[in-house]
């Protein structure tokens, strides 16, 4: 095992040295081109979450780029981004590039920065968070790398809890010890070590409230499970966890969301990823998660009283019809999208709570379990 450990180490180190080359690279080119009076092109590769084309032929969550944007210092508006860009990469030392620098850093000395940090080094240059979001972007996309390879990390929000016990770097997550007890997610996914679990299954739920009510019912001691929230729309560490556990661990997820487009969208980001990071979405993404509920047909099949039933906005059913041209929709999960067609029939909503106005415990007593252990899910 310790040999194993060594050997990731090893090839970690390595890769982070040829990281750093490709950057040093990139940047002496272009300082050359610049230094002889000539304009760079630099081409990014863009890819996809999904797109609307019918016949399905496309290249949407896939490690294939569907076309290039073109960043050159001829047209001004690429002027401005680039400068951006460069500016990450570009330090007023010997044209070291701050990327670099801060890999060095970071990376040398076991560190890691989050996109925040880097805005308020220079937030008279950048002037906006997202200038310094969508310049990280661009160098990921150019230097085929994902955001933790620059050791840039997103501050974890998620939370977990049952029949797991795992490392990350020096911290021991122990929540085998007390299934119920919630524990933030990790950050630093690409160091967790020594996975250890009991656990039957995951169940990934949209928010909090939902998973609060699941501890105080004890639904990990009864079920012998793992539960995580990303709290809302999940965050990169929560669904790089995801993904790390889905690997590793060999059992069957599934996704509780509220019924309604916004709990849709966030079942969506879990199982094919989030336009923003379709560059990075064999990392992110869980096609293996199934979803549990709620489906619009639960309103009946369970009962759920006329009062708890909320009236579709017109923004719901605009994003509604514009999730149902959706492609991985048609081509992947046709089923999802006759619930969701379903939905903007039934012109109603609810939230997963609703389930739980006749008893308290209904959720965790008889709703979930049932759904599991009858497969009544998609």
């Amino acid at each position: 095992m310790e040999g194993k450990r060594m050997k990731l180490e090893s090839q970690k180190a390595e890769n982070a040295i040829h990281l750093l080359d490709k950057i040093k690279e990139f940047t002496r080119s272009l300082l050359i081109n610049l230094t002889n009076g000539n304009s760079s092109i630099i081409l990014i590769n863009r890819f996809r979450n999904h797109c609307t084309l019918s016949d399905s032929n496309c290249f949407c969550g896939s490690d294939l780029p569907v076309g290039n944007e073109v960043l050159t210092l001829c047209k001004e508006t690429r002027v401005h981004r680039l400068g951006h860009s460069l500016y990450l990469l570009l330090s007023s030392m010997c044209a070291c590039s701050l990327i670099i620098l801060l890999l060095f850093k970071l990376g040398f000395e076991n560190k890691h920065s989050s996109k925040r940090d880097i805005y308020y080094m220079h937030p008279s240059v950048f002037l906006d968070q997202s200038v310094v979001d969508h310049a990280i972007n661009d160098i990921c996309v150019r230097m085929q790398c994902s955001r933790h390879n620059l050791n840039v990390v997103s501050a974890g929000n998620g939370l977990v809890m049952g029949w797991i016990r795992f490392v990350e770097g020096k911290k021991i997550f122990d929540c085998i010890n007390s299934p119920n007890t919630a524990h933030p997610t990790p950050v630093y996914v690409e160091e967790i070590k020594d996975i250890v679990s009991m656990a039957h299954y995951i169940l990934v739920v949209e928010k909090e409230s939902v998973f609060r009510i699941l501890a105080n019912d004890h639904f990990c001691n009864a079920n012998h499970c793992i539960v995580i929230s990303g709290r809302g729309y999940p965050d990169i560490p929560t669904r790089r966890f995801l993904r790390l556990l889905v690997d590793n661990l060999y059992i069957p997820a599934y996704c509780l969301v509220d019924c309604d487009p916004y709990g849709f969208d966030i079942l969506t980001t879990y199982r094919f990823g989030s336009m923003q990071m379709a560059y990075d979405t064999k990392h992110l993404r869980v096609p293996e998660i199934h979803w549990l509920g709620a489906f619009p047909s639960d309103s009946d099949r369970y009962f759920v009283p006329k009062q708890c039933l909320l009236p579709l906005t017109v923004e719901d059913k605009r994003k509604i019809k514009a999730m149902l041209l959706r492609c991985y929709l048609q081509r992947e999960v046709p089923e999802w999208r006759l619930e969701l067609r379903m939905m903007l029939q039934k012109g109603v909503k609810f939230e997963i709570e609703a389930l739980s106005v006749h008893t308290l415990s209904f959720l965790t007593e008889s709703y979930i379990p049932s759904k599991i252990h009858g497969k009544v899910k998609i």
